[in-house]
């Protein structure tokens, strides 16, 4: 049972506030944004407590989602899949989850929590559903137009217009789909890596997680099937013999997914809702079908100066059609650290060192593969020791991969039945991302 739900910016500002069973008095957000902020690291907990009150929170969008109860018999874990249900609702419904759309389309918001909840009890978050009952058009903070990105692609490399959908097109609202706008479904097979390279070199731990993401605006689709690599296999004891396997070690599917085809052929049939909903998502640990998209190669060592200076080689291992975007790696420095002076390998990198979180941090926007690009830093550390030298490192690289999964995983095709009438487009797109990708040095 929920007692009340808000929505907070990052900064404390109430955006959103319904009150329910009238419980408490609208105090209670003063008192929850208080209790998340007082608490030390980036982490709060999900679950807090306020004498009779519980305070049930996610964080999306750089906002509060925050449900509170009386109930002591109220399992947090419902509670949390409706704050996630939500969140995914007002995405679908204004296009994106930030402060501004928040605010712009507060008259939308408000018809969803009358619509999702009733005197605390949840009713539904199916976006089928809530279509036949949701009047009020959304807001968007920037019209959609094919022609608004002229060269930038689905994920921020540049490529041709006539090849890719703009970056904003599967981010508009999804009644767009019923007011005439253009019909298309988007499928996203996003992956994330947690890899650990040890200071020799040698690969210790590397975890890919995946997801197949389907967002349709189409106004009506009977069956979507999508046909995965016919080489796909879940586990060892399955590997099939078509071609190169692509293995992945665990593998769990949306309720809505119809696997007869599944074992035979490779394909998933489902009828998607309006709106983004994950299809598909798997796990593989360990067992990399390729070599880690980067390695660095570094030299630690002080000058005659009392600098410390760290030359760094990193080579990008992609294929050479391939490029990683918006890489970043983190250099811990040592405490006490007071300026950076650099030399870059190339002019559109950047440096700086940000004494807060005290590290270097080396920005990339564009890295292709098959290429090497060296930098050397030269640190100001007041009496720098050799016990203060081994402060330096481990190093974090984030990174975005385009046009490519680790695991290899591809949609062979992607067909809708029956035959949608009138003009309907079909998008495909593919990203890597890392999670957590340390290097030892």
């Amino acid at each position: 049972m929920i007692s009340q739900v808000f929505i907070l910016s990052s900064k404390g500002d109430h955006l959103i506030y319904k009150d329910y069973r009238g419980e408490a008095g609208s105090d209670v957000i003063n008192i929850f944004y208080e209790k998340v902020t007082a608490l030390t690291g980036d982490q709060p907990p999900v679950v807090m407590s306020h004498k009779d009150l519980h305070f049930v929170h996610v964080r999306q969008g750089g906002l509060y989602w925050v449900a509170t109860t009386t109930a002591a018999d109220s399992s947090p874990f419902t509670i949390i899949e409706f704050l996630n249900r939500l969140t995914a609702l007002v995405k679908d419904y204004c296009g994106s989850l930030s402060e501004k759309s928040v605010q712009m389309n507060f008259a939308l918001i408000y018809e969803l929590l009358d619509e999702i909840v009733d005197y605390g009890y949840i009713q539904t978050t199916s976006s089928d559903v809530l279509k036949n009952f949701i009047q009020t058009e959304a807001v968007s903070s920037r019209p959609f137009s094919l022609f608004d990105l002229s060269n930038v692609g689905l994920f921020g490399a540049e490529t041709q217009q006539s090849k890719v959908a703009p970056s904003s097109a599967a981010t508009r609202p999804i009644q767009s789909s019923r007011e005439g706008g253009k019909s298309e479904i988007f499928v996203d097979v996003i992956e994330r890596m947690s890899v650990v390279i040890g200071s020799n070199g040698v690969l210790m731990k590397a975890d890919v997680e995946g997801e197949i993401r389907v967002k349709c605006y189409m106004p009506s689709c009977s069956e979507m099937r999508i046909g995965l690599n016919e080489e796909f296999s879940i586990g060892k004891s399955q590997l099939r013999g078509y071609g190169a396997a692509v293995r992945v070690d665990e593998c769990s599917f949306h309720q809505a997914v119809r696997l007869d085809e599944f074992d035979s052929h490779r394909i998933l049939r489902l009828c998607p809702s309006q709106g983004e909903q994950t299809v598909m998502q798997y796990q593989l640990s360990d067992d990399l079908p390729s070599a880690p998209p980067f390695r660095l190669f570094p030299t630690i060592e002080r000058d005659t100066g009392g600098r410390l200076l760290m030359y760094l080689k990193l080579r990008c291992d992609l294929p050479p059609k391939s490029a990683a975007i918006n890489v970043c790696a983190t250099i811990p420095v040592p405490k006490g650290s007071v300026s950076l002076s650099q030399e870059l390998s190339s002019p559109d990198q950047s440096a700086e060192l940000k004494l807060q979180s005290r590290a270097v941090h080396w920005m990339i926007p564009r890295f292709p593969g098959g290429t090497q690009l060296s930098a050397l830093f030269k640190v100001e550390v007041p009496g720098l020791s050799s016990a203060s030298m081994l402060e330096v490192g481990p190093v974090g690289l984030s990174f975005e991969l385009p046009k490519l999964t680790v695991t290899g995983l591809q949609i062979r095709f992607l067909r809708l039945s029956p035959i949608q009438p009138g003009p309907s487009q079909r998008w495909v797109r593919y990203v890597t991302h890392s999670d957590s990708y340390t290097i030892r040095i």
